[in-house]
């Protein structure tokens, strides 16, 4: 069952980490550990409850970032040498299958396929998703891993629960029907960054009408980024991509720097 899962969650791009005993008590032992939003789904033991929960704690980290390693434990997971001493060490594998980090944008316009070709560059995985037909095609937009027809809910419904730190969610649209539940859906995601495209005035106006849905709590407005992007001054849609893709980047390294978000006044100048 639990190679069955692995070999699932591979094959849909999720992550998943893989951790075995190699040397010590139980060697052999696996236990499968699959992020899930605010939760955890785990198959198998490596023999002791609190191995578990230190190895899965250990291997979340480096699942996040994307390296496989061995760690060594106490039998019931102790992890400093005071704890280790006269006491045999277990040694575990944590295999880390981290798929690409995800890109959803929402909205198929201009500025969609620039801010496309730029997170390709920079290795992510991107979904564009419109309701129009007509906007929504693989024609335009052939640098995309997915283009979708659909409104944002049921997208963010079948795949928030895998989004995390190191994705994104762009919302490009200024279309009050398609953008609330946009920014819905990824309030309750566990996603690093979202970005929602428009001026100051139209942000404000944004922001009441989330409130009017019940989206009230400064945490969760805070996390938007709007203006998105950082303020260099971009103007053509491949430069605001530049802007756009550098603020996902300092965002998620904890760079303080300058952004349209936290300014006032005009973003073009």
């Amino acid at each position: 069952m639990i190679y069955q899962t692995l070999a699932e969650r591979i094959r849909t791009n999720k992550p998943v980490v893989l951790l075995t005993v190699i040397s010590g008590p139980n060697i052999g032992a696996t236990l499968l550990v699959s992020p899930k939003l605010g939760e955890l789904e785990k198959l198998g033991t490596l023999g002791d409850a609190e191995l578990d929960r230190v190895a899965m704690r250990d291997a979340l980290g480096e699942l996040e970032a994307g390296r496989t390693s061995v760690r060594n434990y106490g039998p019931t997971g102790q992890v400093t040498p005071e704890d280790l001493h006269d006491t045999p060490t277990v040694r575990v594998f944590i295999e880390s299958f981290s798929p690409p980090p995800q890109m959803i944008i929402f909205g198929a316009v201009d500025f969609t396929a620039a801010l496309a070709k730029v997170a390709k560059v920079l290795g992510y995985y991107v979904l564009v998703c419109d309701a129009r037909e007509v906007f929504a095609t693989k024609r335009r937009f052939p640098m995309a891993d997915e283009v979708l027809v659909t409104w944002p809910t049921p997208v963010l419904t079948a795949r928030g629960s895998d989004l995390g730190p190191r994705d994104a969610i762009c919302i490009l649209t200024h279309d009050p029907k398609f953008d609330v539940p946009a920014i819905q859906g990824a309030l309750a995601t566990n996603v690093g960054y979202i970005g929602v495209m428009g001026s100051r005035k139209t942000h404000a106006k944004r922001l009441e009408r989330l409130t009017e849905v019940g989206v009230t709590a400064t945490a969760d407005l805070d996390r938007l980024m709007s203006p998105i992007g950082l303020d260099i001054g971009s103007r053509t849609p491949e430069e605001t991509a530049i802007s756009i893709c550098a603020e996902i980047i300092g965002k998620r390294v904890g760079r303080a720097i300058p952004s349209l978000s936290q300014g006032s006044g005009p973003i073009h100048k």
